[in-house]
């Protein structure tokens, strides 16, 4: 066993110093990343609110403004969601009036998203939700696009 592996494991490299407690709160990743989502995306819903846009539909209508049409299943794939957790999303932005959806000529099993005029203006007024997050965070956007390539690689890892 290494030094570093005998640290890893919790054993203190020094027989004086107390082990490291690896079942903290505070050393765990996946309780970090969870509040730090919350906190995040609770940022979002004061900028969002005078679009009339959640969040989840602000991500939607992210990969929308970017590849618009998309297929129910590309964009589920996009945003990593089940589809069954975008159909919801799908019909609250349609009764919206942001997006229409319709069944594919060429294959009626797809079903395909895209913008309504309405939809397709809105990213003009969209443009100022990542100003005004970063603003809110109060953090270098240097290290913004840090965390943005940490997390990438993370998500990665993480994929089964």
């Amino acid at each position: 066993m290494h030094r570093s592996d005998r640290t890893d494991a919790g054993i203190a490299e020094n027989p004086a110093e107390e082990p490291v407690d690896l079942l903290k709160l505070d050393r765990q990743v996946c309780f970090a990343l969870a509040v730090a989502a919350r906190n995040v995306i609770a940022l979002y819903r004061p900028v969002l609110e005078p679009m009339g846009l959640t969040h989840p539909q602000y991500l939607v209508m992210l990969a929308l403004w970017e590849r618009a049409p998309l297929s129910v299943k590309e964009l589920a794939g996009l945003l990593a969601l089940d589809p069954g957790t975008l159909s919801p999303l799908l019909k609250r932005l349609e009764s919206a009036g942001l997006v229409v959806r319709r069944r594919s000529v060429s294959d009626e099993r797809v079903l395909a998203v895209s913008l309504t005029e309405e939809g397709a203006a809105l990213r003009a007024k969209a443009e100022q939700v990542p100003p005004a997050i970063i603003a809110r965070l109060g953090m270098p956007l240097s290290e913004l696009e840090s965390l943005h390539a940490s997390l990438t690689s993370v998500i990665a890892a993480a994929r089964p």
